[in-house]
């Protein structure tokens, strides 16, 4: 088959599986965002009183504020460099510029979808615009999905090890639920590695449970959704291939991803400072806050919604000033949410060579 007609393919199998993401489902996430947010300061209000809110205000130490927006900007620059290390590889031509607008388009689908289903779907299309195969787009981002995904597990575990008592105590009643999301995550690479060097065993588990589902009409194709699972297979099957022979870049990514875990987690620190708290560290505050987005995985809403701001009012108001942790959930999701939702839409406004 030739290339164009081959390209043209993948992009329509691409929007079939986009589908669902249509312009009433669009619209329809964006209210709710906005809602979400209204609802939240209408709560604040009721509860602080403006007066209360307007000399919170006044007393931010917006040096942290400053700091936390740094921090915001470097897990952006790591999201697009490990999407960009695998891209550059497959087309040297590749532009850093592509790939960090390619990773802000990402950001805004990815928290304007329910479980961020629709940031690699966007991207992918997105780099087609540039001359990128489909099948290679989406290589490149199960390659830096496996490798932050990792990364995120092994630096939250050691700072966990090594801030335990602290953690614990912080947790207290919740911390079997911790627990077993630790685990279930590093469940998760398990299975992903699996997909990688054994498929037989993952087939073995998957295909009648899908064939279950298909007769109870939870699936309406099984035997498609197994086509579709054998063909993730066989491409993570090839990803693990690859990077056995590429070990510098995996190395250069997981140190990427690493640094970028610590720059998200960092913004609930600089949150805790900015609103005069003290006495808690910055690696006590890190496995805390690693939970808190394991937690938000599950949470079926844009952005996880509700569940994202209710997680982190239970988990740290007990380390937070009385009366600011509701101003601070409201600064921890203009950085989170709110932010990557609007700088994400100024990247999909045409340039006038696009136009």
């Amino acid at each position: 088959m030739p290339d164009g007609l081959e390209k043209n393919e993948e992009i329509e199998n691409l929007k079939e599986d986009v589908k669902p993401a249509n312009k009433k489902v669009v619209i329809f996430n964006f209210v709710l965002i906005i809602v979400i947010f209204i609802g939240l300061f209408l709560y604040m209000v009721n509860v602080d009183g403006i007066e209360n809110i307007i000399q919170l205000l006044n007393q931010v130490d917006y040096k942290w504020v400053f700091v936390g927006i740094i921090c915001l900007a470097i897990h952006w620059m790591c999201e697009a460099i490990n999407l960009h290390i695998p891209i550059k590889k497959m087309y040297p031509e590749q532009k850093f510029t592509n790939s960090f607008k390619v990773s802000m388009i990402g950001q805004l689908f990815n928290n304007i979808t329910p479980f961020s289903s629709g940031g690699q779907p966007m991207q992918a299309y997105e780099l087609t615009k540039t001359g990128k195969r489909v099948s290679n787009s989406l290589s490149a981002m199960a390659i830096k999905f496996i490798i932050t995904q990792t990364a995120l597990v092994v630096s939250t575990l050691i700072v966990v090890i090594f801030e335990f008592s602290f953690f614990a105590s912080l947790m207290k009643d919740y911390l079997w639920i911790a627990i077993l999301g630790f685990l279930l995550n590093i469940f998760a690479i398990i299975i992903v590695i699996l997909a990688g060097i054994k498929k037989r065993i993952i087939t073995f588990f998957t295909t009648p449970i899908i064939k279950l589902l298909g007769k109870i009409h939870i699936f309406k194709n099984p035997e498609k959704t197994i086509e579709k699972l054998d063909k993730s297979i066989d491409n993570f099957k090839e990803q693990f291939i690859y990077m056995k022979s590429e070990k510098k870049m995996v190395l250069k990514m997981f140190i990427v991803a690493i640094i970028q875990s610590f720059a998200y987690y960092s913004i609930t620190y600089m949150v805790y400072r900015a609103f005069g708290n003290t006495g808690v560290s910055f690696f006590q505050i890190i496995p805390t806050q690693a939970f808190l987005l394991l937690i938000m995985t599950f949470i079926p809403t844009p952005g996880s919604g509700l569940g994202a701001e209710g997680g982190f009012y239970l988990l740290f108001q007990s380390i937070f000033k009385y009366g600011t942790i509701n101003m601070s959930i409201l600064f921890w999701r203009l950085y989170t949410f709110y932010l990557p939702i609007i700088v994400g839409a100024l990247f999909l406004i045409p340039t006038r060579r696009e136009k």
